[in-house]
């Protein structure tokens, strides 16, 4: 499993990986971005368009995560469903990353579906998007989404696809 951020890349606000135009690293512009093994200290990455951040990502798999903001709670404190069809979006993008090997913003959704098995409450949301078969132009996964550290309880699941751009 890998992550994109080390120790020593520390930087000042307004030089992060989000902080840049999403072309330059296609373009090789943001060679600051790199690869970290699992194993150290815990680090999450930002990827420009993505609210959600990336917190791991392995061989065949993707975590994201949002933290829960007022903005996005329904009445009665409920997470609301595009929050989570959100997370389920960019896990399944993270996912994608894991498969071709490079971060490709031109990557984009083809179609995506979910499920919503009971209400979200909580300050966390996570996603796993687990890969279920990947082409030369596509990538499907399957994605569970769940609130804090609550893994077997999922509050929605999703499946989609993502399609890669013709150069991939």
């Amino acid at each position: 499993a890998k992550r994109f951020v080390h120790d020593e890349d520390t930087r000042f606000i307004g030089q992060g990986a989000c902080d840049g135009h999403s072309l330059l690293h296609a373009a090789g512009q943001l060679m600051w971005i790199t690869v970290l093994e699992l194993g150290q200290p815990d680090h999450v990455e930002r990827f420009p368009g993505a609210s959600a951040s990336c917190e791991e990502l392995g061989d065949g798999f993707a975590v994201a995560s949002v933290e829960v903001s007022e903005g996005s709670l329904r009445p009665g404190g409920y997470v609301s469903g595009p929050t989570l069809f959100a997370l389920a979006d960019a896990a399944l993008w993270y996912l994608t990353f894991t498969v071709i090997d490079r971060i490709e913003p031109m990557a984009l959704t083809s179609e995506l579906s979910i499920r919503f098995l009971r209400p979200a409450q909580g300050r966390v949301v996570r996603a796993r998007a687990d890969l279920g078969t990947a082409t030369r132009r596509s990538v499907v996964g399957s994605v569970r989404v769940w609130m804090d550290d609550q893994v077997d309880r999922p509050s929605a699941i999703a499946q989609g696809t993502y399609v890669l751009p013709r150069s991939s």
